[in-house]
């Protein structure tokens, strides 16, 4: 739909107009222009059209008839009450301008460009020759994935205007692009150089993803075909796997702050051992919410390991450099994530194979080891015995030294009373009492039969 900029009614509420009746009013308007020729000053008349205007702003402005030919109609348009003043005449001015231009896009190199605490922004657009100020109003400008470079060749989108309050000409932009894919590689590429001087990208700090993951978490659009694909390559590949959703908006204005608050919550939850973050292919404008640096800090700051799958195999976002595994497509990202169950039935096989043979192998080592230990067991039994008999043989010979039966073997004897005291004195022995004398091989009754005598043995 296109508006119909030729008419003063649209200073002030535009009606839509289809494009051929738009072309036939501005041929008309240029005719007129043509027949009637532009006065020296040209505030001073406004051509009319064939159509009756409409009461507007340009109502205020004298009308000349045309050159060499009467005026359609005699009444001229007073001035404004109390004449010109500077409002007056830029309004009408401004008005004038936006009625006669429709939007334009114009190429330029960018200058000065800065953008204020509000939002808006300001610069200009120039050639070798010529420059032109624009301005950038918030809402536009929040569209911009950053500010171009000094100097950048691009081109905007806008419509002529003046701002009365300086009575300043200058371009309302309402879109700013550069050559090529210029403006969003220049925001990519000082995003990334931040974010490498903070070693977010650096390979030392990617976690691996853990092989045999119970949980998968997935932050996506519900809606999308990529979290079919994603459940359909689960479901097949290891169905006793659990999924887990976050869901958030993947395009458009306020989609990455979705993005990084569906990863925190998965973070937070705490249910998930990997996570997908991505989206299907798209445009780069559809794929720069993962191109934006809080999507990046959330997934740097993941507790749990992130898989980016955005777009297709030719796609590349921040997302994938902060990941800690990059996949092609939503679908490679589910591979990645979970193994296969066949090769995860091979592996089970291989498992219990394995574990018999090293449970054979253990048995095996352990028969060993418990017949040497019996044989080390028995041989020290033994050195210990010797050892035994030798140090008894040696208390033996110790022990016989100091026995009395090894003075009884020199010729000694010892006399024993009846109740077999040691008779030591001659106290100790009373006439005609018995007592034994004890020798090497035995004993020998005997009798007292005098003191200071010899003792008459008894058989």
């Amino acid at each position: 739909m296109t508006w119909d900029l030729f008419s003063a009614a649209a200073a002030s509420t535009p009606e839509p107009l289809n494009e051929t009746r738009n072309e036939d009013v501005a041929r008309l308007v240029a005719a007129q222009q043509a027949d009637a020729g532009f006065p020296d000053d040209p505030i001073e008349a406004v051509v009319e059209l064939e159509t009756p205007a409409k009461p507007g702003i340009l109502g205020l402005l004298p009308v000349k008839p045309k050159r060499g030919k009467r005026s359609a109609s005699k009444a001229q348009a007073e001035a404004p009450e109390g004449g010109w003043t500077p409002s007056t005449l830029n309004s009408a001015a401004r008005h004038l301008i936006e009625g006669m231009f429709p939007a334009l896009w114009v190429s330029g190199e960018v200058s000065n460009f800065t953008r204020a605490r509000s939002g808006h922004c300001y610069f200009s657009l120039r050639d070798r020759d010529a420059q032109i100020r624009c301005v950038m109003w918030r809402e536009e400008a929040k569209r911009l994935p950053t500010q171009p470079a000094e100097g950048m060749e691009v081109r905007v989108l806008g419509r002529l205007t003046i701002y009365e309050g300086r009575g300043e000409f200058q371009l309302s932009v309402s879109e700013l692009e550069a050559k090529g894919e210029g403006l969003f590689k220049l925001a990519i590429d000082r995003l990334r150089t931040k974010l490498e001087t903070e070693g977010l990208t650096s390979p030392h700090r990617k976690r691996p993803i853990p092989p045999h993951p119970a949980c998968v978490g997935v932050v996506t659009s519900s809606a999308g075909a990529a979290l079919r694909d994603v459940i359909s390559v689960i479901r097949r590949r290891a169905p006793w796997t659990r999924i887990v959703l976050s869901a958030a908006r993947v395009q458009g204005e306020g989609a990455a702050a979705e993005i990084a608050e569906a990863i925190r919550r998965i973070g937070a939850a705490g249910c998930a051992d990997v996570l997908i973050v991505g989206r299907g292919g798209g445009s780069i404008e559809d794929l720069w919410a993962f191109n934006e640096e809080i999507v990046a800090r959330a997934i740097a700051e993941s507790p749990v390991p992130v898989i980016s799958a955005v777009g297709h195999e030719t796609d590349f976002t921040i997302a994938d450099l902060v990941a800690d595994l990059r996949s092609p497509t939503p679908s490679a990202a589910a591979e990645a994530a979970v193994p296969d169950a066949n090769a995860v039935r091979r592996e089970l096989s291989d498992l219990r194979e394995r574990m018999a043979r090293c449970t054979r192998d253990q048995v095996d080592r352990g028969r060993d080891t418990l017949f040497n230990a019996r044989l080390d067991l028995r041989d020290a039994g033994d050195r210990l015995i010797r050892r035994r008999r030798e140090q008894a043989a040696s208390l033996a010979a110790r022990l016989n030294a100091l026995s009395p039966l090894s003075t009884l073997a020199r010729g000694f004897a010892v006399p024993l009373d009846p109740a077999g005291r040691v008779l030591r004195r001659t106290a100790d022995f009373r006439p005609g009492e018995p007592f034994r004398l004890r020798v090497v091989d035995g004993t020998v009754e005997a009798r007292v039969e005098g003191m200071g005598g010899t003792a008459e043995g008894v058989e």
